[in-house]
């Protein structure tokens, strides 16, 4: 009954509010990099993350290489089309220990493997071709797996880290338009100034998000970059239409109320939604994850969402001037979304409209 009501109240609110004014310029007077995110449709990420098998580095090359070259991309981009988003988040590595685009910094003795297809430039290309952008993903410089198997020395490994920043941004210039960057810890200023530097070293208006996992600790809704372009606003969950806030940390035991509402004895649930553009002098953003969870303590199934309350989060957001990615599953064997999953994007689009 209670998320009924939050989801009726949140759908009234939405339809009295007038279409928001969006600004090409922060709060403190310099562009804003990221206004096409607020005066776009909304995003779609991927995690794209084939992951070999054990065996020899040449066995594994071979999984990757077969793997990557069974990428459906006319499939993949057909999709795409379909939901009308107009921009793609798309992963060069996370956690897996491949890059799916060559980086001339990665050496010989590293542990990463590279495949022999350049994929994320295949569909770099593909999107501008439709006019569409390009976010680039990769964790940032405290994640272990990437730390571990690049092969550096712990003391060179930041300044080698930005060199690998520098040199995707340079190579793919104007065909990518951001980074979203995750697992990434306080800096001071200065630091997040050089990593800015490498980030717009090929295109100047690259927009940049350092993600902190805000939205969903519990902690500071605040960016963990201060001077980013806009948020990386990492979402665990919904619930009746709104950002769940307290974090759901893994063990213990779950109950869900009536109307679908995740309790835990103890626990209260706290909640959030955006009421502008901004937030401090970034853009506001947030990432949804639809039909797959970001957090191991909540099951898939409590991520597929209805149409209404989907559809009504999206409008919220958009009503003060956000943005929106929604992130969706992908076959890492043929590169094609869940008909499910692919076909709520869909709808959303049609429901957005131009």
């Amino acid at each position: 009954m209670m998320k009924a009501l939050a989801l009726a109240l949140l759908a009234a609110s939405v339809a009295l509010a007038a279409p928001p004014v969006i600004s090409k310029q922060r709060p403190d007077g310099t562009p804003n990099r990221a206004a096409w995110m607020a005066e776009g449709r909304f995003g779609m990420m991927v995690h794209y993350l084939p992951l070999p098998p054990a065996g020899s580095r040449e066995e594994r090359q071979v999984w990757v290489d077969r793997t990557v070259d069974a990428f459906d991309l006319a499939g993949f981009m057909r999709q795409f089309d379909e939901t009308g988003a107009d921009w793609l988040i798309f992963t060069l590595t996370q956690t897996n220990g491949v890059l799916t685009s060559a980086n001339p910094v990665v050496a010989p003795q590293s542990s990463l493997l590279t495949s022999r297809r350049d994929l994320v430039m295949e569909i770099a290309l593909q999107l501008a071709q439709r006019g569409k952008r390009l976010v680039l993903y990769i964790p940032s410089d405290n994640e272990p797996t990437l730390r571990a198997q690049s092969g550096i020395a712990p003391a060179d490994y930041a300044a080698w880290y930005r060199t690998l920043i520098r040199g995707y941004s340079e190579k793919f210039g104007a065909r990518h338009h951001g980074w979203w960057f995750d697992t990434c810890l306080p800096l001071p200023n200065e630091r997040w100034q050089e990593w800015l530097a490498a980030c717009r070293a090929g295109n100047p208006d690259s927009a940049v998000a350092f993600s902190g996992a805000e939205f969903c600790t519990g902690g500071d809704v605040m960016p963990r970059c201060p001077i980013e372009d806009y948020h990386a606003g990492e979402i665990h969950i919904l619930d009746g239409g709104r950002i769940r806030r307290d974090f759901l940390a893994p063990g213990g035991t779950f109950t869900l109320t009536p109307d679908g509402v995740m309790q835990r004895a103890g626990h209260t649930a706290h909640y959030y939604m955006p009421d502008s553009q901004f937030i401090g002098n970034v853009q506001w953003h947030c990432l949804l994850p639809i039909d797959m969870t970001f957090n191991p303590a909540i099951p898939d199934r409590m991520c597929r969402y209805s149409d209404a309350e989907l559809f009504g989060f999206v409008r919220a957001v958009k009503s003060v001037g956000g943005a929106v990615t929604i992130n969706v599953p992908i076959n890492p064997a043929s590169g094609i979304l869940p008909e499910d999953s692919h076909a709520q994007l869909v709808r959303l689009g049609r429901h957005l409209g131009k």
